[in-house]
């Protein structure tokens, strides 16, 4: 079961990017992301209020309000660093993060079998490689680095922290809003300065109402994706839910094929099979 809702959480958030990445052609990237979180943080009070979740609130919902405040501040620094530096440099670095809730795990004392370590290193070179990592080219910005390198733990960050904010299901959904309602706050807060400082918050012909079923769609894929990975890392070791769940560049590079008919690059290619492989190892170790 672990493996299963961590590869849900794989397949929600490769959507999610994908979505996001085409809504971001017409949009600035800030208000896809505090349209798209707002949407997703008023359909989970409802379901808050309707189950009951605020008798759940405790001291581990200070979990979910760290990851709320750590998510946008890495999302942003990703964005930056795409803006900055080349793709195929930013998005394998990107992938890093999951570093992190490995780390806590091992931390904590879990300890993944041979073959499931095998499938860790396997899984974690495939997700790299299905970025398609720039290997020539000009040099990159040091800048560029160091802010793909904070996206990265971010990311990680908040793997481990949403891990930790809630035992319980209507607990999770109690942890899901206050992490939601952060985001929009961090996220209309960076988008008020943008706009501050001459950035426009939309495209030239005004809201695009049109876009609204897809905005809607990528806060919730990424609030479901975010519930299925806490699922996974209570029902099984973190090692492997995290190393699972971040395998969402592989889902996101197949959306564009299949969507766009964008041409994998061979190594692209080359590490969605070793990321099929470990996953292999991972689920049947």
């Amino acid at each position: 079961m672990t493996a299963l809702f961590a590869l849900a959480t794989s397949l929600l958030w490769g959507l999610a990017d994908f979505g996001g990445g085409l809504l971001t052609r017409r949009t600035p990237a800030l208000t896809v992301v505090v349209v798209s979180q707002a949407i997703a943080t008023v359909v989970l009070g409802v379901i808050v209020v309707a189950t009951g979740g605020w008798s759940e609130a405790g001291p581990r919902l200070w979990f979910a309000v760290a990851a709320g405040l750590v998510g946008p501040v890495a999302l942003i620094c990703f964005y930056k660093a795409l803006a900055l530096g080349p793709m195929g440099v930013v998005s394998p670095l990107g992938t890093l993060g999951v570093a992190v809730p490995v780390g806590v795990g091992l931390f904590l004392g879990e300890r993944p079998g041979p073959v499931q370590f095998a499938g860790i290193g396997v899984a974690v070179l495939g997700v790299v490689l299905a970025g398609g990592p720039q290997l020539r080219g000009a040099p990159v910005q040091r800048q560029t680095i160091l802010l793909t390198l904070v996206a990265a733990f971010g990311f990680g960050t908040v793997f481990a922290l949403i891990a930790e904010a809630s035992t319980t299901v209507t607990g999770l959904f109690l942890a899901l809003f206050a992490q939601r309602v952060v985001n929009v706050a961090v996220g209309g807060g960076a988008l008020y300065v943008a706009v501050r400082k001459g950035a426009p918050a939309l495209p030239a012909g005004g809201f695009p109402w049109a876009s609204l079923p897809a905005l809607a769609f990528v806060g919730l894929a990424d609030v479901a994706a975010n519930g299925t990975y806490a699922i996974a890392a209570r029902l099984g070791p973190v090692t492997v839910a995290a190393v699972l769940a971040s395998l969402y560049p592989v889902v996101t590079a197949l959306a564009a094929r299949g969507f766009l008919s964008e041409r994998l690059r061979r190594v692209q290619a080359a590490g969605a099979g070793l990321a099929l492989v470990g996953t292999l190892l991972l689920a049947t170790g």
